[in-house]
């Protein structure tokens, strides 16, 4: 086991840890949590010997094995399958004693040593190294490509599948899901599940961290405090801590009103479909944990937008894409990554986009947000339309050199210069005020951008789509470098937020807490994805699976498989309709009185009265169901309409209807939710 019994801990004259005790039992799963700066980075530093205790007893054993990520950006002409290979210290280290035992020419040396190699899964190696590595969203052709020739955050996936192939019993994991996609997060999850070592990990994806974790070390004040639970059960755990210390309590109660005035609001307005009630059930979570929010040192939110066009964009056959390279060939033709969309974004919308790596996502948000112009078709944007664009590649736009006055008074001459000043405030104390509810404040504002953390560069790009006061949100992985408070703070203000928001995330959280719907990115279309994230999921596990068993049909070969077509979202919802359906009828089943005539008499009494009692909750149900499925075919036929109208006026006047319908239909759903609610207290 892992012991720290009164541990001092410096980094230079700061004291990260002062007198800190904690137990990790051999096998343990833990979550490292605490505030930025809080010192768990250098825990890590501990463990693995790059720095020492300076006071206490600090124990791990020392014939543990550890493996942890590098964290240098790999410059090699391996290939990635023989570069990930090499992550195996014990098959490296039996190959060496291979090639030592022949050159001595003892016999018994060399029967040892091709032993140990087999032992150490010599023969499976090339496969084990590129399930990994396919798992962590490589394409089969990619396989043999030089390490050098991918991305930086393609080779951070490769030093990620290096410390995964590593036999050993301590695994450390400093942010693992930075460089990842949603289906290679949901890859590793189900991975680190079967991990049997001691594993700690360092993460500000909580859904992540409820997957993979059973304790959670919490770092505060320079103090070690251990948790039972994963991270949502520290929470509870925590808030509950929190309420009992009543002075501290009772200074958090107006944050607490409005968190929970906000949660109400938001309740109200939730659908039955699938995607919303998994809102709700954030929003559940949010009100019970809100003493743990309302201590958080970070909020804010977004401003009124000055107009909300509706339609706010109407897509017509588009194309999107990429043009030719400068250099290409003259005749060289685009790129098309997604086609064909006819779609149209409405005010309020908060869409969600899904697909697996490399399908579009990316793509469709660049084109929305006019970074990338469609090869064909029209985007005929509503009048007045403003667009706050958040792109995962954000933070390398900013200057090293300036600091984050500078980048403002900056964006307010070129906000000014394109005549969309509105109402801001743009004199040079109000812009430092304004720094100041990002948490710049005092010297922060005239600290150079390249110095800052990555979640302090998220925070200052934040800052300036909020000042411009946008109507349409293009959030592009906009949680890569913020902490859990950050994120809430994040998730809180778009909820809040009264334009229409489209959000790619890997944080599950966040599209679960912010989204009502989602867009399916897939073979080159987007189409609406019926099912929540528990579907998609199940979805994205699978074609992982295929993906495998393809690979090892293929033996490896650098030949791509044919792609697999992505199962329509409805089918995916049948099939997990049908599985809680047949767990349902099981748990049903084994509680079922004995089938005696006496009992079946009173069983059918009570269904009888229960069927009285319901009879008019169900006929205005029935009644609702109509009226909502004649509006929802009204719906798409207007929308459909959008795609073809041209006439300003037109457009005008299917906005205007649109709206109405989802007030109505809004109006519709809560009452839904109520008669639904009565008919099954009145079952139970």
């Amino acid at each position: 086991m892992i012991t720290l019994k009164n541990v001092v801990l410096r980094r230079g004259a700061k004291v990260i840890l002062d007198s800190a005790s904690v137990t990790l039992n051999p096998g343990e799963h833990v979550g490292l949590v605490g505030r930025n700066g809080a010192g768990k980075s250098s825990l890590f530093a501990m463990l693995n010997g790059t720095l020492h205790e300076d006071g206490g007893e600090f124990y791990i054993p020392a014939q543990w094995r550890m493996a942890q990520v590098a964290q240098d950006m790999p410059e090699t002409e391996q290939s990635a399958t023989d570069y990930v290979i090499e992550g195996d210290t014990v098959l490296l280290a039996a190959q060496a004693e291979v090639a030592a035992a022949e050159a001595s020419g003892d016999g018994d040396r060399m029967a040892h040593a091709y032993m140990e190699l087999y032992d150490s899964g010599a023969h499976d190696s090339q496969a084990r190294a590129q399930a990994l590595i396919l798992g962590l969203g490589f394409k089969v052709s990619e396989l043999d490509n030089p390490v050098n020739s991918f991305s930086g955050g393609w080779r951070m996936r490769l030093q990620l599948a290096r410390a995964l192939m590593c036999p050993s019993d301590l695994l450390l994991l400093d942010e693992p899901t930075n460089h990842l996609d949603l289906d290679a997060l949901v890859w590793l999850e189900a991975w680190l599940k079967r991990y049997q070592g001691t594993m700690l990990v360092i993460s500000h994806d909580r859904e992540f961290l409820d997957a993979v974790t059973d304790v959670t070390v919490h770092i505060e004040s320079a103090k070690l405090t251990r948790y039972g639970g994963n991270y949502s059960k520290f929470e509870d755990l925590r808030s509950e801590q929190m309420a009992l210390q009543q002075t501290a309590f009772s200074k958090q109660q107006d944050k607490i009103a409005h968190l929970q005035k906000f949660i109400a609001r938001f309740k109200a307005k939730a659908s039955k479909a699938k995607q919303a009630q998994s809102r709700v059930k954030a929003l559940d979570r949010m009100e019970k944990i809100a003493p743990l929010l309302a201590e958080a040192d970070f909020t804010f939110e977004f401003k009124e937008p000055a107009n909300l066009p509706n339609p706010m964009l109407s897509m017509q056959n588009a194309y999107f894409g990429y043009p030719p390279p400068e250099d290409a060939p003259e005749g060289t033709p685009p790129t098309v990554i997604v086609q064909n969309v006819s779609k149209s974004v409405l005010a309020g919308q908060r869409i969600g986009i899904l697909g697996a790596n490399g399908q579009g996502k990316s793509t469709l948000v660049k084109t929305v947000a006019r970074a990338l112009a469609p090869i064909e078709g029209e985007m005929i944007e509503g009048k007045g339309l403003n667009i706050g664009y958040f792109a995962q590649q954000e933070l390398d736009v900013l200057r090293p050199a300036d600091n984050p006055l500078e980048h403002m008074i900056r964006l307010v001459k070129e906000v000014t210069a394109a005549g969309k000043i509105g109402s801001q405030a743009t004199r040079e104390q109000d812009l430092r005020a304004f720094l100041g509810m990002f948490n710049f404040g005092g010297d922060m504002v005239k600290q150079a951008v390249g110095s800052m953390s990555g979640g302090e560069k998220a925070r200052l790009v934040l800052c300036m789509i909020v000042w411009q006061r946008p109507n349409l949100l293009l959030l592009d992985e906009p949680t890569n470098h913020l902490d859990l408070a950050t994120r809430e703070a994040l998730s809180m203000a778009l909820n809040e937020f009264e334009g229409t928001v489209m959000l790619v995330s890997h944080d599950r959280a966040l599209l679960r807490a912010v989204c009502d719907e989602f867009w399916m990115v897939s073979q080159g279309g987007v189409a609406p994805f019926d099912g929540d994230l528990d579907d998609y999921q199940k979805y994205l596990l699978d074609h992982a699976k295929r993906q495998r068993e393809e690979a090892k049909k293929s033996g490896g070969a650098a030949a791509a498989p044919a792609p697999t077509p992505a199962p329509a979202p409805a089918a995916i919802k049948n099939i997990a309709s049908g599985a809680q359906n047949t767990a349902a009828t099981a748990t049903f089943d084994a509680k079922k009185p004995a089938n005696t005539p006496e009992q079946r008499k009173i069983d059918a009494k009570a269904r009888q009265q229960q069927s009285e009692a319901t009879k008019p909750l169900r006929k205005e149900l029935e009644k609702i169901d109509k009226q909502m499925q004649a509006l929802g075919a009204e719906k798409d036929s207007l929308q459909a309409l959008l795609t073809t109208t041209t006439t300003p006026a037109e457009i005008a006047q299917t906005g205007k209807r649109l709206k109405a319908i989802e007030t109505e239909v809004g109006t519709l759903e809560e009452r839904w939710l109520e008669l639904t609610e009565q008919i099954e207290t009145a079952a139970v």
